[in-house]
């Protein structure tokens, strides 16, 4: 099996596995605060035929006072243990936009100890565009599970590990912001937060990840992307971006072009840009 086929499966595949008992499928759907648009509300109005709704900001951290930060093993595993996941349960996590928050999902459960999960290829749009079928409402009551979560430290990086990467040299700090943000020249869409970016770090917009249909881009259009950023295969390295939810994105390409152990800094710049005591550069 190829990395690709190993995290990414496309609507057909699904389409045949929608009545497997073992297949239980996911809408990670979120949006940006200036979009107004709400997930869960959505995923009422259409989802795939038996999918559940994964809550990032409720099966979250909510102590911490950032945006969905990852969230404790034991309510992580009362969450997912209640929508019918067990240890063996193969799971399949997509979105409305095709490919934004997916991979936020995806990356929860590997945190979690999980590698049983996958990313639809281009989420809901193109099961959309494909004329596939929809439900309404909220999901059946599942059978619940046992989830014995098992967190994968080595996927997760804190501030003080980001501080310290900054200035060691065997690693890559890559930020998914769009480029105006990451230079400075645009605000960021939550208050109180300084603009720019982390010293040295490179930016990989991830937009450019992604085709003009709501699908991942090839193999060498991912590398490629990474390249024409000077971020290489041979150091490992740290995602960030606004709130941890994009950093995923680029965690995700990285394992599909054999990377799979890149980190996601899950405060990002919502808690790196709030402190007047970190570094903070401006420009390209």
């Amino acid at each position: 099996m190829t990395d690709r086929a190993r995290w990414l499966v496309d609507t057909a595949w699904l389409a045949e596995r929608l009545e497997d008992p073992d297949v239980v499928v996911l809408d990670g759907s979120w949006h940006l605060p200036p979009e107004q648009r709400d997930g869960a509300m959505e995923f009422l109005d259409a989802h795939i035929p038996g999918a559940n709704f994964f809550n990032v900001d409720t099966i979250a951290d909510t102590s911490s006072g950032l945006p969905h930060m990852l969230p404790p093993p034991g309510l992580f595993a009362e969450r997912v243990g209640a929508m019918g996941i067990g240890n063996a349960t193969r799971v399949v996590v997509y979105d409305t936009k095709g490919l934004f928050s997916a991979p936020r999902v995806w990356w929860t459960f590997r945190a979690m100890g999980h590698d049983n999960v996958v990313v639809l290829d281009g989420g809901l749009r193109k099961w959309r565009a494909e004329g596939r079928t929809l439900e309404q409402g909220f999901p059946g009551v599942a059978e619940p599970k046992l989830f014995v979560p098992r967190p994968v430290l080595e996927l997760i990086s804190s501030r003080a590990e980001v501080l310290a990467a900054l200035g060691d040299a065997q690693w890559q700090i890559v930020d998914a912001r769009p480029a105006g943000r990451f230079a400075g020249r645009d605000p960021e869409p939550r208050p109180g937060l300084a603009a720019g970016h982390m010293p040295g770090a490179r930016n990989v917009p991830f937009t450019e990840l992604i085709n003009a249909d709501g699908t991942i881009k090839d193999q060498t259009g991912l590398q490629a992307a990474f390249a024409a950023a000077g971020v290489t295969d041979e150091r490992p390295l740290i995602a960030t971006c606004g709130s941890g939810m994009t950093a995923a994105m680029l965690v995700f390409a990285r394992a599909l072009t054999g990377d799979a152990d890149a980190r996601v800094y899950d405060g990002a710049w919502a808690e790196w840009g709030q402190d007047a005591n970190l570094p903070v550069a401006t420009g390209t």
